[in-house]
Formats: structure tokens, sequence, C-alpha cells
């Protein structure tokens, strides 16, 4: 099975920890690495006021602030803790697999690339939303593995609203395969993982689903390529993609989560 990576280049523990996960069950072909444009967040802002307006968007800047100040620094050393945990479980990267530093995924050159690498599959931990030149490069199929449960939880922080919505049956991932829509594609399998709703952020909990999940997750592309995982049932449920994180949100479901910790204790 011959697998491409694509992945944000300061996004250490997907470059440095995850890549030598998938050549540890896969032939690794090739890496995508994406260097973020300048003013690239500033222009998620400005589609996010203008999907929720800008009293909404002064609650999601808020969040950002907050994590800023008092989340960031220990959820660093929490991933630096885990990338190191990922380079001991698994061997170097072999010099020799080639990589692609580009602004966009989605660019002629990232063609050429996928097209000379030619991969079985291909996943893409990356914030773009791929275009049908890219994902149908892959002879089987391009994933993401969402932190969210699709289709009720689509976007990128569908974890996040799992537990601002008390709903925390839905805290998971997805190995969802690409298509046109957003998180629209084929499911093939979901992820848990145990966590702390108290002292861990939201950031934490959703890249447990992943890092918690390897084993499953590498068995699951391997019965992708060979065809004995066939993709899930999701007729007839509830389907709606989400926005970005908000203060007020996260607020609440903390003080929720406190309450909880008091009630059972």
């Amino acid at each position: 099975m011959k697998t491409v990576l694509i992945c944000h280049a300061n996004r250490d523990i997907i470059r440095y920890g995850i890549a030598p996960w998938m050549d540890s069950f896969s032939e690794l072909v090739g890496i995508i690495e994406i260097k973020d444009r300048p003013g690239s967040r500033w222009a998620g802002l400005h589609r996010e006021r203008c999907r929720v307006g800008w009293l909404r968007l002064l609650d999601v800047v808020a969040l950002r602030l907050y994590y800023t100040l008092f989340l960031a620094r220990r959820d660093t050393a929490w991933a630096k803790g885990q990338l190191s945990q990922l380079k001991q479980r698994f061997s170097p990267l072999r010099e020799n697999i080639p990589v692609l530093r580009t602004y966009s995924p989605n660019s002629n050159e990232a063609k050429q690339f996928l097209e000379s690498r030619q991969p079985d599959i291909i996943y893409a931990a990356c914030k773009h939303i791929l275009k049908p030149q890219i994902f149908s490069t892959a002879k089987v199929g391009t994933f993401v593995i969402h932190p969210g449960i699709c289709p009720q939880y689509r976007n990128a922080h569908g974890c996040f609203w799992a537990l601002a919505n008390n709903d925390l049956e839905n805290v998971g991932g997805t190995l969802l395969e690409i298509d046109e829509g957003i998180d629209t594609g084929p499911v093939h399998t979901y992820l848990r993982a145990d966590f702390d709703e108290v002292n861990e952020s939201h950031i934490v909990i959703q890249q447990r689903m992943l890092l918690d999940n390897l084993d499953h997750l590498a068995a699951a592309f391997q019965g992708v390529f060979n065809g004995t995982l066939p993709s899930v049932n999701t007729e007839g449920r509830p389907s709606q993609e989400w926005g970005q994180p908000w203060l007020t949100a996260y607020l609440r479901w903390k003080w929720r989560a406190r309450q909880r910790a008091r009630i059972s204790s």
C-alpha cells in the first residue's frame, strides 16, 4: 500500500510523528508540506465573519485569546510529550522520501507530485478543502481523520461542538473519505478515546481521537486498501456543518464538566 501525507509544515506532531506511523504500516512515498501564506489567519476570520456576523466573531476571537493566554503553554507541553512518545515508538523516516513544499495542496505542482508518486491512499491532515483534481489522484481514495462524529458534527471542530452541546456520546473522530462536499464522503470507521473534560482542552481531546487510535486506524487503512472494510451506513442521520469555537460555549462546557465532576465525586 503506497501512501502520501499532506500536512502543515508547523504541525510537528503530524509531520514528525504521524509520518513515521504511516511508514510503519504502508510505504510512504511522499509528503506534501504546506506552508501557510502570510495573512491566511485573517482570511479565515473574514470568512467566519461573513458566516456568523461581527458579534459572534468577537466570541471566536475571545476564545483564541483566552486559549493563547491560559491554555496554549500546557497544550504545547502535552503535544511535545506525545511527539516524543511517537518518535520512540516508530522508526525515523527514511531519508529518501520525496517532500514537496508548497503554499497550496491544490497547486499544479502538487498535482504533478501526486501523479508522479501514484499513491493508493492519501491522508490529508490539513485545513484546506482539496479540489477533485487532487483527491482523485489516489487510486483507492483520499481520507481525513476528522475530529468529530460525522455526519452530525461536520467541519473542523466537531469534538468541540459535541462537548459544547453536552453530547458526550458523540465526542470522537471519523475516518472519512473525501468527496466534493465538506465532510460528506463515505464514513469507514469511528474513533473513541478516554478524555478528561475538566482538565483537558478541546484541542487535546480532539487530538486524542487520532493519537489514541493509531493501531485501529492502521488496520482500517489496510482494510480500505484490501476492500474488506465497507463504509458505514449513515443514511437518515442528522447532518450539520459547524463553525469556529466560541468562548461563551467553551465556558458553559467547562462549567457543566466541573458540575458533573462534583456530583460524581
